[in-house]
């Protein structure tokens, strides 16, 4: 390793012992801090509809929203909705500028190695995207086709893990946010965009764009709430809470005003 790269790694180190709840002695304060500040600082890409986005105020909204603001009024803290550069989300919540990533977080095998996840909340899948007058069918039809992906986001991860198709296609160009690779699609600019299906279908039904979202799936997935590995006493306050929204069903029903109907797995 470079010596530049280990020093780095030290800093980043140390980022994760006193940013985040554990203190001197290795005891954690996550939910103490959290507590005693008053405010849970949660950390999202603020144009990811329908889990959190800018509705037409400038206001941040979304199905995520609804639920953070749910769990912090039952722990009794404030809920601040932190936009981040999303390509740079794991060093946000090393460096304590976040208390947690929720925002359709995708739970990996990888993430998990370095963050604590909450447990699944809501299923997903990676789909691909194409303007509904394309020819393109099946994954085997973008052979050699440009493909966009938002920079960061677990679709990078879904096609670099389906067999044969990272190969298969010509380009992948990625994207700052999902609604701009559905602009460039629109326009020509890419093939076909590979995103969350829930983000995908909410933008078709909301835009009314003339898009069209293929059957076959490049990964099936589950969303789950982000946290500093030593966060265990905040990352469990926070799945109580949930626990207990799903158990009265708090839960459902912000699903149902988001979805239109319960898709939530909590408890289930």
């Amino acid at each position: 390793m470079r010596k530049g790269l280990m020093i780095l790694a030290v800093l980043l180190a140390s980022c994760v012992l006193f940013a985040g709840g554990a203190s001197e002695d290795g005891v954690d304060t996550s939910l103490d801090d959290v507590v005693e500040s008053g405010r849970f600082v949660l950390g999202l890409d603020d144009s990811f509809p329908p889990m959190g986005y800018r509705d037409e105020n400038g206001e941040i909204v979304g199905f995520d929203i609804d639920c953070a603001r749910e769990v912090c009024a039952r722990l009794g803290v404030e809920l601040v909705c932190q936009p981040i550069d999303w390509n740079s989300k794991e060093q946000e919540l090393m460096t304590g500028n976040i208390d947690c990533l929720w925002n359709g977080f995708t739970i990996t095998e990888e993430r998990r190695e370095n963050l604590l996840f909450s447990d699944p909340y809501v299923k997903n899948a990676q789909v691909v995207v194409v303007n509904a007058s394309s020819s393109v069918q099946t994954l085997d039809d973008l052979a050699g086709a440009s493909v966009g992906v938002q920079a960061g986001s677990s679709a990078e991860s879904a096609i670099e893990d389906t067999p044969g198709f990272a190969d298969s296609i010509g380009e992948i160009i990625q994207f700052k946010e999902n609604l701009t690779a559905l602009m460039d699609l629109e326009i020509g600019g890419v093939d076909a965009v590979v995103m969350d299906l829930l983000v995908a279908n909410d933008n078709i039904n909301r835009s009314g764009k003339d898009f069209r979202i293929l059957s076959q799936t490049l990964a099936d997935e589950e969303y789950g709430i982000g946290f500093r590995k030593g966060d265990v006493a905040l990352r469990d306050a926070v799945q109580g809470a949930l626990d207990d929204m799903a158990a009265d069903g708090t839960l459902a029903r912000i699903a149902v005003k988001w979805f239109g109907a319960d898709i939530t797995v909590v408890g289930k």
